[in-house]
């Protein structure tokens, strides 16, 4: 494997930031349809070996940049997000799409209404290329999917993008547009964060509004910076009445302010050890700490966070969810059972003989992991940690330690945020030797979204080249996967 790669970004509409690309249409340098037609090129080029898209939608796509270009002629953009790329994950859902959740075995529901997120991004002009791929009901970290076969990584295709959002993940790395949609659980959106070096957010519990909401889901912004980021979250978040659990109407702004943020005198804990899962890689540690010297260096009053999980909770939650997605494989008929990816198959029928109390009490245990997580971060302005333990893994493994089960041992670091409610980022911090992106966790209190961004944003700026990712998407005329 090739170390990091060096040298000049892609300038490409393609690799432009869709901040960017906003200001070159409101210019005029250049139009969503010229913007959309070297997207694309880069689609037809790469998605063979990427494998990100569910449901590819260019000619739609090419209406709604023409409908675009019309709009920023006159002068009239109908949203902070007009004209730009965007991929929406296939668990969201779009009306006419079929959303089986990346499941052979499923039969899949055909929304006849649009979700939130798809109407907030719809009303705000962006181009909507299609619905991108997840693993069978979301459970794995990888993108390995008993429909849709593997996604893999535009840095090394060896690689795996993680997951559950693994076509988002492998879209925004590999220049599929500036903008994506993914969801998150225990780590969906900043694990592919974390093994394909983008600026992710799983935002606070309640802030984009979601038309099945669960405990501990969220929608969030997949993209490659942290200003990125803020303008899809302030799009997405916009209310919706089908969300019973969403937060009252706020007013983000469509961009981080542009004064730099005041690291100095934040409180910032350093958390190393998760208190359960998989041992921290050596190279993974170095990175992180590494990236907290950055913010000790500004002025921020870092100091060590003692491990608040045990692994009693993250044995709790494994079984829980077990239990939530067996009682989704008993409803299909035996021959779709078959169909299941075999992983998921064994890990769900594990759980065959656990009784109602034993759920109650993982129940218990999960509201235990989410007073834990806000006693232990509460005096904290950010928390710095790893998102995940260990760096990206084969692309055919369904799990990172392959395909024995070993439960939810890589989410020691990520879902306590899920279950706490609190906003979370991933943003590149380094690369292991052998050139795999190592991705930093920022977390913050609860409705700080906008905080933890701002904080993302300013490390984005002083992190320095060696930690700072050359998107792998190739220079114009070489559009080779």
């Amino acid at each position: 494997m090739p170390p990091h790669p060096s040298g000049r970004p892609s300038d490409r509409p393609a690799g432009l930031t869709a901040t960017d690309l906003v200001h070159a249409y409101a210019s005029g340098d250049l139009s969503p349809v010229e913007a959309l037609r070297d997207v694309a090129d880069v689609i037809c080029a790469r998605e063979p070996e990427l494998n990100a898209f569910w449901q590819l939608d260019l000619e739609g796509a090419a209406t709604a940049a023409r409908a675009s270009e019309g709009r920023w002629r006159r002068g009239e953009p109908a949203g902070p997000i007009d004209g730009v790329p965007v991929t929406i994950k296939e668990n969201l859902g779009r009306a006419g799409v079929p959303m089986p959740a990346g499941n052979a075995g499923v039969e899949p529901v055909v929304p006849t209404r649009s979700s939130p997120v798809v109407e907030r991004v719809e009303e705000s002009g962006g181009v909507i290329l299609g619905s991108t791929v997840m693993p069978d009901w979301g459970m794995l970290s990888s993108g390995v999917s008993s429909l849709h076969g593997i996604t893999r990584s535009p840095w090394n295709p060896a690689l795996t993008t993680g997951g559950s959002s693994s076509g988002a993940g492998a879209a925004a790395a590999g220049g599929y547009g500036p903008l994506h949609v993914g969801t998150d659980i225990g780590g969906s959106i900043r694990l592919p964060g974390t093994w394909l070096g983008l600026t992710t957010l799983k935002p606070s519990a309640g802030r984009v509004p979601l038309d099945t909401p669960y405990l501990g889901r969220a929608a969030g912004p997949m993209t490659r910076s942290a200003r990125d980021a803020a303008l899809l979250l302030s799009v997405i978040s916009r209310p919706d009445a089908r969300d019973w659990t969403s937060l009252p109407p706020s007013d983000l702004g469509a961009v981080l302010p542009a004064e730099p943020l005041d690291v100095r005198g934040l409180r910032v804990g350093l958390h190393l050890d998760a208190g359960c899962g998989l041992p921290l890689d050596p190279e993974v540690r170095s990175a992180v700490e590494v990236a907290a010297q950055v913010f000790t260096d500004a002025g921020a009053e870092v100091t060590p966070l003692d491990p608040f999980m045990t692994p009693q909770m993250l044995r709790d939650l494994d079984e829980f969810w077990r239990v939530r997605s067996l009682t989704d494989f008993d409803a299909l008929a035996p021959e779709a059972r078959e169909r299941v990816l075999p992983f998921i198959r064994r890990w769900v029928l594990a759980v065959r003989d656990v009784d109602g109390r034993s759920v109650l009490r993982d129940y218990a245990s999960i509201m235990a992991l989410q007073q834990a997580t806000v006693a232990a971060t509460e005096s904290y302005d950010l928390v710095l940690s790893p998102v995940a333990p260990v760096a990206a893994f084969p692309a055919e493994w369904p799990m990172p330690w392959g395909d024995r089960d070993e439960g939810m041992a890589h989410i020691g670091f990520t879902v306590p945020y899920n279950m706490s409610g609190q906003p979370a980022a991933s943003v590149n911090c380094g690369f292991t030797a052998d050139g795999r992106t190592i991705g930093l966790q920022v977390s913050g209190r609860r409705f700080d979204d906008v905080g933890v961004l701002r904080a993302v944003d300013w490390y984005e700026q002083h992190r320095g080249t060696a930690a700072t990712p050359v998107w792998p998407i190739p220079p114009t005329g070489d559009d080779r996967a």
